[in-house]
C-alpha cells in the first residue's frame, strides 16, 4: 500500500479498506503532529487535537464530502490548523511563548542512527531552534512552522492562515531575519 497515491487510499479506504486510512496516517502523522506541537506548544493536546483532525477526516470521507483531490496533506493541514484556532478561541487566549519545555517534539522526526555524542548534538540543536521559534511572533512562528515542518507551499500557508501569498513571505522573511539576529546576538551556532 506504501506505492500507493493517498488519492488511491482514499479511494481504497471508501470502499472499506481500514488498512488504507493506516497507510494515510502512518504517511503523514509526523508531519502533522509536529506542526500541531509546535503550534499549541503542549504534547497532550497535540496528541488530542491529531485524533480530532484524523476523526474529522475519517469523517469527511465517509461522508462523501471530500473534494481536494490531489491535495491530502494540505487539506489534513488545514483541518488540522483550524481545530488549534478553535481550541484558542474556545479558551478564549493566545498561545503562551515559552522558553522551554518538558518534551522534546523532536524525538517524533526519524533520524538515521547516530552515535550517542551526534544525537546530544542534534537534540541540542533542536532545542535551540525550538526556544528561537518560541520568542518569534505568533504569526511569525506559524509560517515558518507550516514552511519548514509541514512542507505547505506559501499559497497553500496565505490560504490555511487567511492572508495574501506577500503576508506570508512577510512573515516568513522577517521571522528568519528575527532568527538570525537571535543567532547573532546569542552566538549561537547551530
Amino acid at each position: 500500500m506504501y506505492k500507493l497515491s493517498d488519492e488511491q487510499l482514499i479511494t481504497l479506504f471508501k470502499k472499506g479498506h481500514a488498512s488504507a486510512l493506516e497507510e494515510l496516517v502512518q504517511r503523514h502523522k509526523d508531519k502533522l503532529y509536529t506542526s500541531i506541537v509546535l503550534l499549541v506548544k503542549d504534547s497532550f493536546l497535540a496528541e488530542d487535537i491529531f485524533q480530532d483532525t484524523f476523526i474529522k477526516i475519517i469523517d469527511t470521507i465517509r461522508a462523501e464530502r471530500y473534494t481536494e483531490k490531489g491535495k491530502f496533506l494540505p487539506w489534513a493541514m488545514r483541518i488540522a490548523h483550524n481545530l488549534c484556532v478553535d481550541y484558542f478561541r474556545k479558551i478564549k487566549r493566545t498561545p503562551i511563548i515559552k522558553t522551554s519545555d518538558d518534551k522534546d517534539i523532536f524525538n517524533v522526526l526519524s533520524f538515521s542512527e547516530s552515535s550517542a555524542e551526534e544525537k546530544l548534538i542534534t537534540r541540542q540543536s533542536h532545542d535551540r531552534v525550538r526556544r528561537m521559534l518560541d520568542m518569534l511572533p505568533e504569526e511569525q512562528r506559524e509560517v515558518i512552522i507550516l514552511r519548514h515542518y509541514a512542507d505547505l507551499s506559501f499559497k497553500e500557508i496565505a490560504d490555511l492562515t487567511q492572508v495574501s501569498i506577500n503576508t506570508a513571505l512577510g512573515r516568513m522573511r522577517y521571522g528568519l531575519i528575527n532568527l538570525r539576529k537571535m543567532m547573532t546576538e546569542k552566538q549561537i551556532c547551530l
